[in-house]
């Protein structure tokens, strides 16, 4: 059975950062491609940044280019994802998924390609 475990969600002030981590379970971690989504009030789940089975190609939304980074330490079976500059926008329940092939050579970052989830970690950024 696959179990996907965020954490590391939390309060934050606009501007500062938070690192959000993820676990995967029942699964052999280093051939599924990854991903963080984020579903905010009244809003669609979005993809918010992806990541292949390799760790060596990485997407992000255009809302986050240049303040979130995916990373991936597949000797852990163990996701991240730094947060910076946050900002109010960003608030919301954030999630990791992975899909239930492997070694994807085409992965895109949308929601209906995954398959396992998380149960979600809440990320509330105040100004």
């Amino acid at each position: 059975q696959v179990q996907v475990v965020e954490s590391g969600g939390g309060l934050v002030q606009a501007g500062g950062s938070l690192r959000l981590s993820c676990t995967a379970s029942g699964l052999t971690f280093d051939v599924h491609a990854m991903g963080w989504f984020r579903q905010a009030p009244g809003k669609e789940r979005e993809g918010v940044s992806c990541i292949d089975w390799s760790g060596g190609n990485t997407y992000y939304a255009d809302s986050v280019k240049g303040r979130f980074t995916i990373s991936r330490d597949n000797a852990k079976n163990t996701l991240y994802l730094q947060m910076n500059s946050l900002k109010p926008e960003d608030k919301a329940i954030y999630y990791c998924a992975a899909p239930s092939t492997t070694k994807d050579n085409n992965w895109p970052c949308e929601p209906y390609r995954y398959n396992y989830w998380g149960q979600g970690n809440k990320v509330t950024v105040y100004s």
